[in-house]
């Protein structure tokens, strides 16, 4: 059994939370998702299933949100949950020109520090299990990417702390709550996110993603072959000849190749396949001690565990 689940977390549930539900619902111990969502927020939470855990790295993990901030005030947690810090009145001038003008520069490359809240590891301890004991530590940096940021609403005259509604597309690590907190920062005035939904996470988008209920009513529904969810990379046809050795991890040479970019030709992991379908995930690697690409070595085979 291997398939990914398209799931609509729903808010108030952690990911983790979702994951043993659907390890329970499902029958299978092996499950996982492809990107912790907050427990607050709602939205679309992958999930692998069976052998498909293994895949979770080879899939696309580009986000977009819908998130609300709200100008004027700073809490602890970046969020609505967190303690309020700071309360200050909006800078003199602030309208909507001068917003979309910051907005527009958080487009591109950057970095982000990770907030105290989040999931990620230092020294194998999450970040979040530290913040409940009250410890902080520092943290590095980390690359991040927004393709893309658009104001969708806000009204300035109607309170003193206008709520401010974005669309975020973003690279994989990007915090929304950081995010907005640092809009506020940019805009002299703080903020915190009081609102986020998750609408698309690669090509799985919220419209086809599945409710908890739906999936007790139908748990194997709308299982997603890995095939589809890896359709984001090149496929490779491998000659018929040549299949049995992939399966056995393998590495494929040109002279297996019917159809598709060659190793010297692909610029990462591809998809090897064959008339029945899926056989593995490759990526271009050099023969012996040559400089160029010579082989597609496996390294996901279909019926792995």
């Amino acid at each position: 059994m291997e398939g990914v689940l398209n799931v609509l977390k729903p808010p108030g549930m952690t990911s983790h939370d979702v994951v043993a539900f659907l390890r329970k619902r499902l029958g299978l111990g092996k499950v996982g998702h492809t990107g912790t969502l907050d427990p607050l927020a709602a939205g679309v939470l992958v999930a692998c299933v069976g052998r498909a855990t293994r895949i979770a790295q080879y899939m696309a993990d580009d986000k977009v949100y819908r998130a609300e901030l709200v100008l004027g005030i700073t809490t602890g947690t970046g969020d609505a949950q967190g303690e309020v810090q700071r309360v200050e009145p909006l800078p003199n001038g602030l309208d909507q020109n001068r917003l979309e003008e910051v907005l527009a520069g958080f487009a591109g490359p950057g970095l982000q520090v990770p907030p105290m809240t989040s999931a990620r590891k230092i020294k194998g301890q999450k970040l979040y299990e530290l913040a409940r004991r009250g410890v902080e530590v520092p943290r590095e940096a980390r690359p991040v990417v927004i393709h893309r940021l658009r104001l969708v609403r806000t009204r300035f005259e109607r309170s003193r702390h206008p709520r401010v509604l974005i669309d975020v597309s973003c690279s994989k690590g990007t915090y929304i709550r950081t995010l907005c907190a640092d809009i506020g920062a940019r805009l002299g005035c703080g903020a915190y996110m009081s609102f986020l939904v998750r609408s698309a996470v690669g090509p799985f988008s919220i419209t086809a993603a599945r409710t908890l209920e739906e999936i007790r009513e139908s748990p194997f529904g709308e299982l997603v072959e890995v095939d589809t969810a890896l359709s984001h990379l090149p496929a490779v046809l491998v000659r018929a000849q040549a299949s049995r050795a992939v399966l056995s991890g393998r590495a494929l040479y040109p002279p297996g190749i019917a159809a598709g970019p060659g190793p010297q030709e692909a610029n990462g992991y591809v998809r090897l396949r064959d008339e029945t379908g899926l056989l593995a995930v490759a990526k271009p690697v050099a023969a012996g001690g040559a400089r160029e690409t010579a082989a597609f070595q496996p390294v996901w085979v279909r019926g792995t565990v």
